[in-house]
């Protein structure tokens, strides 16, 4: 494993652009690995920065780095807008001086991510750390300053989760009637009662800014940037529906009336019911998208580019009645289309975004994508078979402006995809590729990085041909999923020379 603590520090390098031709890798932070029970934003991640230059790549591509909700999804967050506490490196709050030291052997497991375990050991170190710097005061003005930077989520965060807590858990609908609908009056009353409970969560989110901030800084200085992942909806259980409820389709209530999903198709008979509300896009039509404005500028403070989940959403989406339990009965309803990509682009500027653009796609969806000119996404485990789609999958077909994945978190690993498929498939992939098939793994990597796509990613998984018990997540699933997490020996400077002499082969 590498060790940045004993390398000197490189001069500043020119990052990659979305149009440029380059490479990078998909781990998610929690994948990392580490003591504490998960990855975090600590010497792990900086050893991770230098396997990624060492091996060539200009891209450390995560999934959504807010705090995770049900099933420890990161597609299901608390927050559109908050950091993950699990993340937060506690080697870092020791550096602060904010805890005196932290146990490097623990009884936490170290090849899967326990998330109730690692939550509750981070939150005893972290609440510690708070304690120290409430009786220090040491950066006060510098928290203060953040919290005033952040009104426009930060205090209805802090307070759901507060008040989340004090509840057992439980989802808001399931609140106090006073709570759940934001009387103010109750909400005065709950910020004098959990006063320092909210200046804790402030104090978390502003370690999580700051630490964030000397990672992509880290990763800046060797040439290497971050792609973040914004899902189109929000979780019903998070601060944003609480605090925004009328921007969403609920009743009087606060549950959903209509709820997201995808149609029937030929991987699933009875379609995906996501279960997420739906906006109430005229609203936020007239309110000029303020909202998604703040969205994807915090986005933007985190990465460089960000890939946008469910792209087709946005042109139109799968609305399914609440009361149903399958997809099926679900409609088609139009999506803000270009009104919301002109009211970013206005206000902020060229937008470094990818389109994953899987699924019903239309040539509607096409020509959005194509009129703000962002990549879509070419998943080459996809290029082989009998869907009628196939073919758009395979590289002599792709353009230059998309992004190529072997496969995506959603998939099973290539090595576990390909024991999967029949004879003929097999034979069909082998011969497209030129292969023999000993190492799959590497025949797709390659056909990935040969590929004309302007950028070509391949998850941690792939590079380390591991089977179907490193899957990060099976769709339709609610247990057992994002636990996967990369031993340490195995980041080797012999994967990292691999990668990068297959990497300058093809110019990335």
């Amino acid at each position: 494993m590498f060790k940045p603590e004993m390398r000197e520090a490189a001069p500043r390098l020119k990052l990659p652009v979305l149009s440029e031709r380059s490479s990078g890798v998909l781990l998610h932070p929690t994948s990392l690995p580490g003591p504490h029970g998960n990855g975090d934003l600590g010497p792990e991640a900086r050893a991770f920065i230098d396997f990624l230059q060492r091996a060539g790549q200009r891209w450390w591509q995560m999934l959504p780095v807010g705090p995770c909700g049900f099933g420890n999804s990161p597609y299901s967050s608390l927050s559109a807008f908050a950091g993950n506490p699990l993340l937060l490196s506690l080697d870092a709050l020791v550096d602060e001086g904010l805890l005196t030291s932290v146990p490097q052997r623990t009884r936490l497991r170290q090849d899967r991510v326990d998330y109730q375990a690692a939550a509750r050991f981070r939150d005893q170190h972290v609440r510690a750390a708070f304690d120290r710097f409430q009786s220090r005061k040491k950066g006060w003005d510098r928290f203060q300053s953040f919290r005033a930077g952040n009104a426009a989520w930060l205090p209805d965060f802090s307070l759901y989760t507060a008040l989340k807590r004090a509840h057992g858990g439980v989802q808001w609908t399931l609140w106090p009637t006073p709570l759940r609908a934001r009387r103010p009056k109750a909400l005065a009353e709950a910020r004098r009662q959990l006063a320092d409970e909210l200046q804790f969560h402030a104090f978390e989110q502003w370690q999580f800014a700051r630490q964030w901030d000397a990672l992509r800084k880290y990763a800046e200085s060797r040439g290497v940037a971050l792609i973040g992942d914004l899902p189109i909806f929000v979780a019903h259980d998070s601060a944003d529906v609480w605090a925004h409820p009328e921007l969403f389709q609920l009743d009087a209530e606060g549950m959903p009336t209509v709820v997201s999903g995808v149609p029937p198709d030929y991987f699933s008979a009875t379609g995906q019911r996501w279960g997420n509300p739906l906006y109430r896009w005229p609203l936020l039509k007239r309110r000029g998208y303020a909202w998604w404005i703040e969205r994807m500028q915090k986005a933007l403070e985190r990465f460089s580019a960000v890939r946008l989940d469910h792209f087709i959403g946005f042109q139109r989406y799968w609305e399914i009645p609440a009361a149903c339990p399958t997809a099926e009965d679900g409609k088609w309803m139009p999506g803000p289309g270009d009104s919301l990509f002109q009211a970013l682009r206005r206000a902020l500027g060229p937008l470094p975004l990818i389109a994953e653009d899987l699924g019903a796609i239309t040539p509607a969806v096409k020509a959005l994508r194509d009129r703000f000119e962002l990549p879509g996404i070419r998943i080459l485990q996809f290029a082989f078979g009998t869907d009628p789609s196939a073919p758009d999958f395979k590289p002599h077909n792709y353009p230059r402006r998309a992004v190529v994945y072997t496969g995506t978190h959603d998939n099973d690993t290539t090595v576990s995809w390909f024991e999967q498929r029949n004879h003929d498939e097999r034979n069909q992939a082998l011969a497209y590729l030129g292969a023999r098939g000993d190492e799959i793994h590497w025949d797709l990597i390659r056909a990935a990085l040969s590929s004309v796509a302007d950028l070509a990613v391949v998850p941690m998984q792939d590079l380390l041909g591991l089977g179907a018990e490193a899957r990060m997540n099976l769709p339709g699933t609610a247990v057992g999923n994002w636990a996967w997490r990369v031993s340490k020996r195995a980041l080797s400077p012999a994967l990292a020379d691999r990668l990068g002499a297959m990497t300058r082969m093809y110019d990335r």
